[in-house]
Parts: structure tokens; sequence; C-alpha cells
């Protein structure tokens, strides 16, 4: 076996009993250097890499060598891998207007200020990208590998406005030939708008959209999401948030286009943010309307997705489920909706307090849960008395991997401070009814 940098490879974070990477001896800690010869520089080549069924694996364990052989059973080969370091994540060089990072309050974990821009993150988790800083060799590596879908940033086609909105970028900005290219590479990318009134709304929306649409199907989606502003924002461009008025003049005039594009495209092709449709005040479309959630995870059908699965569950059900006192924690946005799905499945009574905590932390124009902290929490939920048997708490506002709120409190520190149980409830209809339950 040949001699290879020990910074490349992949390590591996844990092999689950039973499976292939078991059965070939891998375990925690090993570093995989190369597949059937071919070099690893991440988690990317490993998963291109793995897909035939027997696979020879160069392994580095304790600063020797190993030979591994692994044959397949089936897709899943059984291991986690650590993921990358930050200092080997592509960084955004980019100062764009509304940037959420910039908007952040100093003295926060460093982590949090990580500002990726890695193709890699846009592939294994759906993170969004602005293709600015791509190198050529970047290009063709999506290509060669399929690396698809993609998540992209675009905020706007004008190229000079663009530039505008990413804070002058060194490298071109300009968005059009890049997803053209990557379009004809059968790559499928979901795009975003970040829409700033005043920016990149109106006319200059109108022109994004319509120079977005020639894409499709490659281009499957594309999302309109507003504008998130901090209290946080020193020294930095002027931004305003969307008005109600405003957003009920974009939801009439998307769903015009929506009616354009499936006779024209046969998807609807552009999607807004629930947060407009909840600011406008207007009802949600229904589930077909949002073609499969492709986007839900990026706050597009969220709530409608929850709520129907909501009112599934009940229905699946004898009798309505017989909550305890308990209190759910949820942000000041989707409270009035979430009382009324109580309501409307029966389980609005006094022992069941909806909390609607104000983000005092970020500010009050923030109003979705998972940007909450632990402190807001406990301040809100100091003031309203009885808490009952438990707190539950969205799993949106606990970051995955160390379990703790953005202000690093965990829950088990909020739990001590309330004096009643703290859990951490999934983002599902389905296991908020079960803590109901098991409250």
């Amino acid at each position: 076996m040949r001699a290879r940098s020990s910074d490349s490879g992949v390590i591996v974070a844990a092999v689950r009993a039973g499976t292939a990477a078991a059965a070939a001896g891998l375990v925690a800690g090993d570093r995989i250097l190369a597949i059937n010869g071919q070099p690893l520089r991440d988690a990317i080549d490993f998963h291109f890499h793995a897909g035939e069924e027997r696979l020879a694996l160069e392994v580095e364990r304790e600063g020797g060598a190993v030979a591994l052989a692994l044959g397949r059973r089936g897709a899943d080969l059984g291991v986690e891998l650590v993921p990358p370091r930050a200092a080997e994540i592509a960084t955004c060089a980019n100062k764009c207007v509304f940037c959420f990072i910039h908007q952040l309050p100093k003295g926060m974990r460093r982590s949090l200020y990580v500002k990726d821009d890695d193709f890699r993150l846009s592939f294994l988790h759906g993170n969004y990208i602005t293709l600015t800083d791509l190198e050529d060799a970047d290009l063709a590596r999506i290509v060669e590998q399929h690396l698809s879908p993609l998540y992209v940033s675009v905020h706007a086609t004008d190229p000079a406005l663009r530039r505008r909105l990413l804070g002058e970028p060194r490298r071109s900005a300009e968005i059009l030939p890049r997803m053209e290219r990557l379009a004809k590479a059968g790559i499928r990318m979901h795009a975003q708008i970040v829409l700033c009134p005043d920016w990149n709304d109106g006319p200059h929306l109108a022109r994004t959209v319509s120079e977005l649409a020639p894409l499709h199907p490659a281009v499957t989606t594309t999302a309109i999401v507003p504008v998130g502003l901090t209290r946080h924002r020193e020294r930095l461009p002027a931004l305003r948030s969307l008005t109600p008025d405003e957003a009920r003049e974009l939801v009439d005039t998307v769903g015009g286009w929506q009616e354009r594009f499936r006779a024209e495209l046969g998807s609807r092709f552009v999607f807004l943010a629930d947060e407009i449709h909840l600011l406008a005040g207007r009802e949600l479309p229904p589930a077909e309307a949002y073609e499969g959630f492709p986007i839900a995870e990026d706050g597009v059908g969220l709530v409608r997705r929850f709520e129907d699965a909501f009112h599934a569950a009940l229905g699946r059900r004898r009798r309505p489920t017989a909550a305890p006192s308990v209190t759910l924690v949820t942000g000041e946005m989707f409270a009035p909706r979430l009382r009324a799905l109580l309501e409307r499945g029966g389980l609005a009574r006094p022992g069941i307090l909806v909390a609607a905590v104000p983000n005092d932390f970020f500010g009050r124009a923030i109003g979705v849960a998972g940007l909450l902290t632990a402190r807001d929490i406990q301040r809100h939920l100091a003031t309203l008395g009885d808490l009952g048997r438990v707190v539950l708490v969205p799993a949106a506002a606990v970051r995955d991997g160390d379990g703790v709120f953005l202000d690093d409190v965990t829950p088990a520190d909020l739990a001590r401070d309330l004096g009643v149980p703290v859990r951490v409830v999934e983002p599902s209809a389905a296991a908020l009814l079960a803590a109901l339950r098991d409250a």
C-alpha cells in the first residue's frame, strides 16, 4: 500500500453493528485513504467511489496501514463519517447586504460566524451557495460526479444588482452563465431569492424569475423568502422588512406567475416562503400546490405539511389525545396557528399553554422558533406562572450534534432554571402528539 498524506481521506465516526462496514472490520477512528485505488479527498469522493459491489479499502489506523475488503449488502454500508472541520470548508468571500451572520452579536461561539459557500455542503446538506467562488475545477467535479441537486443563492439575475446585493465581490457575480452550464450538464438546482424591499423586488424580481424559468426543469424550483433582520445591524446597509400590504401584493403576483408557469412548464416553478403568506394574513396554499414539498426545510410549505399531518394523525385516533398540563414553546409567528390546531383537534384546554416567546436576543422582527435562545425562553416562561408537568421545546431551536441552544445553554440547563423538565420535540405532527400523550 502506497503512502498518502495524513490530511487526505475521510475519518470513520461510527460503524453500525451487523452492516457491511462492520463485517469488513472498519472501526471508529479509521481514516479511509482510498477505495479501489482511488484516493479520497472528502465524503463526496467516498460516496462516489463506494458504489461498486466490492470495495478494496486503504485504511490508516493508529499510524499504520491496513487493507480491508468490503462487500456490499444493499445500499447502506453502515458507516458514518466525521464531518469536515471548519478549516476544510470553503468559506464565503461575499459581503451580502442581508447576510444573517453579519447580524449576529459579538461574543457567540466561533463556529456560528463561519460563512460557508461550499458546493459539497450544498450537495450533502442542502446549504445554499452563490457560485461566485467556484473554480473551473470545482465546476468540472460537480459535472463529473453529477452532484445534484445543488441549492443556489440567486437573489437577482441582473449582474449589477446582484453585485450590489453580494457586497461587490472581487469575482464576477454573474449567475446565469454558470447555472446554464450546470443545467446543460444535467445538474438539478433549487434557486433562492432573499427578497429585500426596495432592492430586488418589483420589476427586479419579475426579471429574475423570468430569466430563471427557461432553465426549468434543471432549475426545479425558485423560492422567494423574506429578508431576516436582527437588531444587531450596526454599520450595515439600510434594509427593511416586507409590510403586510406588500406581502399581500406579492402573494397575488406570484399566484399569477404560478398559473402561467403551470401552463408553460407543467410546474408552478416559483414558490413563496410560509412567512410571506402568514404576514399577508392569507390562508396557506393546499398541499398539492407545493408539488411534493421539495424545499419544505427552507420554510416553503413546512407549515402546510405539518398542519395536514397533524389533522391526519388526529383522524387516525379514536378520540383526541389525552394531554396533561404542559407548556408548548414556539415563536410568535406560528403561535396563533398552533393554538388553532389544538382547538380544531379538541386539544385546547386550560392545562395546555402555548407560549409565544418574543425574540429579544435577535429582535422582535425575528418570529421563527428556530432562532429562539434559551435565555429568551427562560425569561418569557418565568412570567407565565404554572408551566405544567413538562416544557416542550421544538428541536429547530436546538443545534444538531451538540444539543445546545444558540446561546450555548443546554435543555438540561434550561430545565434547571425553570424548575420543570424540558423535552426537545422533533418537528413533526406525530412527534408533537406523542410528546403530548407521554408528558
